[in-house]
């Protein structure tokens, strides 16, 4: 699958020259920085959806599943971690999915 060659990339670039590798410059400034990309591509991506621009959607849908990727090597989660959870939920409404969980925020 795509985004486990990605994030195999991703991971590889822990460590490195932040001159070398974008990746490597996101992880040499931080959680917060790596957080705040996120934010901001998928902030993108609702604008894209919003002026229902099908090019700049897909385009801004990779940035984010990209710096997502990143951000979940940072905190040492494996995509199977998230595929584990996502596999847990089918067949369960997202009602009552979403009603099962705690409040947290």
């Amino acid at each position: 699958m795509i985004l486990d060659d990605l994030y195999k990339t991703v991971l590889s670039r822990k460590g490195a020259d932040p001159k070398s590798s974008y990746t490597a410059s996101l992880y040499y400034r931080g959680r917060n920085r790596i957080a705040q990309k996120v934010g901001e591509e998928a902030t993108e991506t609702v604008i894209a959806s919003v002026n229902d621009d099908k090019e700049h959607i897909m385009s801004e849908s990779a940035d984010l599943l990209y710096h997502l990727l990143v951000l979940w090597a940072d905190a040492n989660i494996k995509p199977e971690d998230v595929w584990n959870i996502l596999e847990q939920r089918e067949g369960t409404s997202g009602l009552v999915e979403k009603a099962s969980r705690k409040k947290e925020f």
